[in-house]
């Protein structure tokens, strides 16, 4: 785009020389102008003489604006007037907006009456941009009015933002139906709002002064897109810029810290119930082959290791050093790590800012930096890489070899995660605490699983982001390749004062989440059980090659639910074509049901299942299936499982391997058919219609994202 950057530099200069963070119409509308935003004909009138003659020349209908750099939301003064249909209502309409502004504010500095054509027959829509503590800055679109105050039917992208990401937005909104017309009105040129779109964004990206801009309301027509008001806060301080190493010395670092071949323990202890007597049990017990060494200042041996004073008295290099000390002594030894070039210190000692201690955690943050430390936590419990035998951490130690890596930053959290793995046979590549996040962050770890071959899925607990735009960028990158599952906690403002409170998170508006994760295509899950199904579920399903998924029940019931829960999870029934139809009828009773969903009946004995299950998996239009079974004495649980199970091996023999996800309903022995499942890397869950569906969906919203579909 031909932005005319030197226009709006020269008006932000002037701003900041005269002292002011808001911009007058008159500048805000320049730097429109550079910017190729479009805005009505309009001029500035100081009488009302003034108003009549720039009326009459500009046409009516008339709309008029008070205009004060000291009065930013000019209705709520009283200070707009809308449609003004000749001389006299202009004339009156002056004198009643200036009266209007005094009464509002006796103080405001009133520069005149802005006369500004009115644009009728189009459709309220807000564009704007704002700062955001985490993303930085961001553009958003939203319907205008009303719509956007009551129902905030806005969506979020990165600044800058492409014309096709900026279409993308117009889409995201609830009330997007209405852009495409409603009651007879035309569809609004949604080329031309993307455009809007992408100018705003490309604005304050090249000005960050810019903390915060309004178009509301743009007029979205047939013919165009036009910004009736805008309005332009700065802020003018110089930004603190955000740490932020080259992906090359992330990488170098994160290889070492993730797979050490030497290990220090800070504080290391021959006394049960210690944690640093823990951690050395653990990494023993493990099986970790690399090299240990106990540091503790007044012990020679500890666990049958030679125990040093110093890191720097350890003869060998040391890769990482686990910290076991209390808080007010981290900073010291942390120099000490970087006399030795250890590459990462593992923090688990809390009593840093998740208790109010924020200039403890800044010093150790800068001793850090200037030694070239990493720091993980503090505050952490620890972290795991299972593929190296490494139980780094205090907790219960875990051996279950998988492929997928996941982290917290809660304990609690990583204890879940623990139990779940081990209970559900799921197997991990890495399970990592992050606490405090005073350094190390999800973005440093994607880095490190992108090339990392023993991890296929990667699901992360996030309570706040501290550098988003770093996270945004590693991870569209990423998610191309492996799927990301993030659970966001605080998406309340109840659970946003909690997360801030635990680990001294600044809980960013839920909505920016929402949007920018599904822009860097990062999968999001509601719950923490959500976050532990997908990440099981993710690896164990194949990609599917298609749209087309087809529900097979042996109980009406839940076809019903199973079918809801497809609208829900974004999932396509397949219309069924009339030879396919034609084949599973012949299979089912009269009174069952073919079409899709197909429901076989629960009457039917296991050889219709059998029957219709092979008839699913071996047509090629068919690209994934959704199973409900139903438990009956004629089909029992396990003779289901075993007869599934034999017919998706038959199929993966000949090279078919599509998505199979099965909902079983009954009594308890269905939990042993789900294991039976389960073990064949079938996904099986009892007494439940919407969780099979759910991962599912998320599998589809990842292979759609990844440009895979």
């Amino acid at each position: 785009m031909n932005y005319d950057q030197a226009a709006a530099r020269e008006v932000l200069d002037g701003v900041k020389k005269s002292g002011r963070t808001a911009l007058s119409s008159a500048e805000a509308n320049r730097i429109a102008d550079a910017y190729l935003i479009p805005t009505p004909r309009e001029g500035l009138a100081t009488t009302p003489e003034e108003a009549v003659r720039l009326a009459n020349d500009i046409g009516y209908p008339i709309v008029m604006k008070i205009e004060s750099s000291d009065i930013l939301h000019k209705s709520d003064a009283g200070g707009v007037l809308t449609n003004l249909l000749d001389a006299a209502a202009v004339q009156a309409a002056y004198g009643t907006i200036c009266d209007n502004a005094k009464s509002y504010d006796g103080n405001a500095e009133i520069s005149g009456v802005q006369v500004q054509q009115q644009l009728a027959g189009a459709q309220e829509v807000i564009v704007g941009a704002t700062t955001d503590p985490a993303f930085g800055k961001l553009v958003a679109f939203g319907l205008g009015g009303v719509l956007v105050e009551v129902l905030k039917d806005v969506t979020f992208r990165l600044a800058p933002t492409s014309q096709s990401q900026a279409a993308g937005m117009l889409d995201d909104i609830a009330g997007s139906a209405v852009l495409n017309g409603v009651r007879g009105s035309p569809a609004v040129d949604r080329t031309a709002l993307a455009s809007l779109i992408e100018n705003v964004s490309a604005l304050v990206a090249d000005f960050p002064e810019i903390s915060e801009m309004d178009l509301n309301p743009v007029l979205a027509t047939a013919e165009g897109a036009t910004a009736v008001d805008v309005r332009i806060l700065c802020d003018f301080a110089d930004a603190q810029p955000r740490y932020r190493p080259s992906q090359e010395d992330i990488l170098s670092a994160m290889k070492r810290i993730m797979e050490p071949d030497a290990v220090a323990v800070i504080g290391a202890s021959a006394v049960d119930g210690k944690i640093g007597n823990s951690v050395m049990r653990n990494l023993i017990d493990g099986g970790y082959a690399g090299e240990l060494y106990p540091i503790h200042p007044k012990a020679d041996v500890i666990l049958d290791h030679p125990c040093y004073k110093s890191v720097v008295d350890v003869p060998g290099n040391i890769d990482i050093a686990i910290f076991c000390i209390p808080a007010r002594f981290v900073a010291g030894v942390i120099a000490e790590c970087g006399q030795k070039e250890i590459s990462g210190a593992i923090l688990i000692p809390s009593g840093f800012a998740e208790v109010g201690e924020h200039a403890l955690q800044e010093e150790i943050v800068k001793v850090a930096r200037e030694n070239n430390v990493r720091l993980m936590g503090p505050n952490i419990y620890g972290f795991y890489n299972t593929h190296k035998n490494l139980c780094a951490t205090f907790c219960t130690p875990y051996n279950e070899k998988g492929k997928v890596a996941l982290s917290s930053q809660s304990g609690g959290v990583g204890m879940a995660i623990i139990g779940f793995s081990r209970s559900a046979k799921m197997g991990v590549s890495a399970i990592v605490g992050l606490g405090n996040k005073s350094d190390i962050d999800e973005d440093d770890l994607l880095t490190f699983f992108e090339q990392d071959p023993n991890t296929e899925v990667i699901a992360m607990h996030v309570e706040d982001l501290k550098d988003g735009r770093a996270f945004a960028e590693v991870a569209e990158r990423v998610s191309k390749k492996k799927p990301i599952v993030m659970l966001k906690a605080g998406r309340t403002s109840s659970g946003a004062k909690a997360a801030k409170s635990h680990t001294a998170a600044l809980a960013g508006d839920d909505r920016v989440y929402d949007a920018v994760l599904r822009q860097c295509g990062v999968i999001r899950a509601k719950t923490l059980n959500d976050m532990l199904e997908f990440a099981r579920g993710l690896q164990v399903l194949p990609t599917p090659k298609g749209e087309n998924v087809v529900i097979l029940t042996g109980a009406g019931g839940s076809g019903v639910l199973l079918a809801d829960a497809c609208v829900d999870n974004n999932l396509s029934l397949m219309v069924m074509p009339d030879d396919l139809d034609a084949s599973f009828k012949a299979f089912i009773p009269p009174f069952g049901a073919s079409g899709n969903p197909v429901d076989i009946t629960g009457g039917e004995p296991p050889s219709t299942y059998r029957s219709t299950i092979d008839l699913a998996l071996n047509d090629e239009r068919v690209h994934a299936l959704i199973l409900g079974y139903w438990h009956t004495i004629i089909t029992p649980p396990m003779v289901f499982a075993e007869l599934l199970g034999a017919a998706v091996e038959e199929a993966r023999a000949k090279g078919i391997d599509k998505p199979v996800v099965v909902s079983l309903v009954g009594d308890i022995e269905i939990e042993q058919a789900c294991e039976y499942l389960m073990d064949r890397n079938i996904l099986a869950y009892p007494y439940t219609t919407e969780k099979p569906v759910a991962v599912l969906g998320a599998k589809y919203r990842w292979a759609r994202s990844a440009g895979l579909l």
